[in-house]
């Protein structure tokens, strides 16, 4: 079926590098290590053919899109969820138990939003996009986007730093092509 030119969209995701010092980072704006020469280039072939670059204002986003020598559109929209408490130097984020992935998306950090609140946030950008957009964000951005597709359940993919996660949309609805996908 051939989607129809208004609804046409290729979404091209790649989560920043690793994090300078390995740690839930969320809101707080920590760098990047951009060392993984091979893997960034990697990314930087995977996303050519974009027809625009967004970003996560986010140091970390920022970043890894200098390292792809991209400039791209940054939208404060596609920040990490916010984790509140839980971000705090020392804190201990608390064992949730077996949560069904609808109730662990509702669930809400201390002084932080929930999946749900961060997808009300992140969503709304992308269903606005057309094309092919290539986005460097977060690992909670990359599952709000995949929540278009398969609603929460989303939360249960892994999303490693540098990988490649593909979405597409067209009049039939959202599929998805690939999820973290990483270089070989």
């Amino acid at each position: 079926m051939t989607p129809a030119p208004d609804t046409a969209l290729r979404l091209l995701i790649l989560r920043h590098a690793p994090l300078a010092r390995p740690g839930l980072a969320g809101r707080r704006d920590l760098p990047a290590d951009c060392s993984d020469h091979a893997a960034l280039q990697w990314a930087r072939a995977v996303l050519q053919g974009a027809d625009l670059y967004w970003s996560s204002p986010a140091l970390r986003c920022r970043q890894t899109c200098k390292a792809l020598g991209l400039t791209p559109e940054f939208h404060p929209d596609l920040w990490e969820q916010d984790f509140g408490s839980w971000e705090e130097p020392g804190a201990q984020i608390p064992d949730l138990g077996p949560l069904p992935p609808a109730e662990l998306a509702r669930q809400r950090p201390p002084g932080g939003e929930s999946f749900l609140d961060m997808a009300a946030r992140v969503q709304p950008l992308i269903e606005r996009a057309s094309g092919t957009v290539g986005i460097i964000a977060h690992a909670g951005t990359v599952r709000a986007a995949l929540a278009l597709a398969v609603g929460p359940a989303a939360l249960s993919f892994s999303v490693a730093p540098l990988s490649l996660t593909i979405l597409s949309r067209s009049a039939a609805g959202w599929a998805v092509e690939a999820v973290n996908r990483v270089a070989p």
